[in-house]
């Protein structure tokens, strides 16, 4: 007989899930969040939740919250940054997360999913190069508004995948190789060089972690694939570190405003969205645009449009889940345990899109955030598992069979 925890939690999972797999269509994924959020009260009883192990993510989720109604509050214009309460039915996706993602199956089964959904994704793009785009002038973007939003929501999903095929045999994921020669090659296409630089970094420390002996052959393949690729890849592979480059400058130009802004507000900013109204007036006087949406980096962002306690709880929660995501991986390296693949895609995916902040705004664009969030929820998830999760919900993996 089927267990009725299954069912109850199968019926949070499975739109829970589906709001992640949709994000190419954001309407659609939103009516599926918003199904997840009514179903979750009738999907779980509090007492079944291990709430206490999730307060690392909880805690500075909850202040974020609260600061970013203060910052609205107390803006420059609380009529214009009214809007951006809705991001708290976003952040929704996290705390699901915890909720749904209660057995190894289901954690397999969603990170399984991105990975197909980005090499999905990836063909939209390279057949978008294949009709005529690929230039600095028509960037790939795959169903997406931004190239940006592409590159983002791909870099994760590479990083799932390469800790899966450095985890497991050539033979029993073959479907993963294609997929990452699709996402990579998508990723190279999209010019996005944010995105390039997280990856590589991020690679990095995934070898130095799983496979020490892989760094030997990453700068190699490096090399080999800008050789292959077209000059304009190689152009913009040689101008990330040029400040000759005027988006470069542009970016110290936006970073130096931003400054500016913290002083002038340092608790709780200008206000949501009152930084592309207000920029002007912090502009340095040799800054290549009169304005900018946003100041590319979303650090600098968040200090400036929320203040440095907004800054403070955005840190706190993505250093604590990079904390327990790595140490919940070496344990699991040290123990051999057939988790590792997970642990290690969980950090690695977080640790990419942290390094990509430094240079866009990726928590501003909602698309690339929810998948973010997903992966926050993965470490604590795979963390009450591994500390005397419920035997009904071990056993509960064929609800979503």
């Amino acid at each position: 007989m089927r267990d009725p925890r299954a069912a109850r939690g199968a019926t949070l999972f499975w739109p829970y899930v589906l709001h992640l797999w949709t994000i190419f269509g954001l309407a659609i994924s939103n009516a599926l969040l918003g199904i997840a959020i009514l179903a979750a009260p009738f999907s779980v009883r509090r007492r079944e939740v291990p709430w206490e192990r999730f307060r690392g993510a909880l805690t500075p989720l909850a202040l974020y919250v609260l600061i970013l109604l203060t910052s609205i509050a107390a803006s420059y214009s609380p009529r214009v940054s009214l809007p951006s309460a809705s991001e708290i039915f976003s952040l929704a996706t996290l705390p699901l997360g915890l909720i749904a993602l209660r057995t190894e199956r289901r954690i397999r089964l969603a990170m399984n999913g991105l990975v197909l959904l980005a090499a999905l994704l990836s063909l939209w793009g390279l057949g978008q190069f294949l009709t005529g785009a690929g230039g600095m002038d028509w960037r790939i973007r795959g169903p997406f508004s931004h190239y940006m939003t592409f590159a983002g929501v791909l870099l994760m999903a590479d990083l799932i995948v390469v800790s899966q095929l450095v985890s497991r045999r050539f033979g029993r994921w073959g479907w993963r190789w294609l997929a990452l020669v699709l996402i990579n090659a998508a990723l190279v296409g999209s010019l996005t060089r944010s995105a390039w630089v997280a990856l590589l970094a991020s690679l990095v420390v995934l070898f130095l972690l799983r496979a020490p002996r892989l760094l030997l052959v990453l700068a190699p393949a490096a090399v080999v694939i800008l050789l292959v690729s077209p000059e304009t890849v190689r152009q913009r592979a040689g101008s990330i570190f040029s400040l000759e480059n005027i988006t470069n400058y542009d970016r110290l130009c936006m970073l130096e405003a931003g400054m500016h802004m913290v002083a002038e507000r340092p608790l709780f900013g200008l206000g949501p969205r009152m930084v592309e109204q207000r920029y002007p007036i912090y502009r340095h006087p040799t800054a290549p645009r009169p304005r900018v949406a946003h100041l590319h980096n979303s650090y600098v962002q968040l200090a400036a449009e929320r203040g440095l306690l907004s800054l403070a709880a955005y840190v706190w929660l993505l250093g604590a889940t990079l904390l327990l995501g790595y140490r919940g991986l070496r344990r699991e390296l040290d123990a051999g345990n057939g988790q590792a693949e997970l642990w290690l895609g969980a950090f690695t995916a977080l640790l990419a899109f942290c390094l990509a902040g430094l240079f866009e705004d990726n928590w501003r664009d909602t698309e690339v955030q929810r998948v973010a969030l997903f992966v926050m929820a993965l470490p604590y998830c795979l963390e009450a598992r591994g500390n005397g999760a419920d035997e009904a919900e071990r056993t509960a993996d064929e609800s979503v069979a």
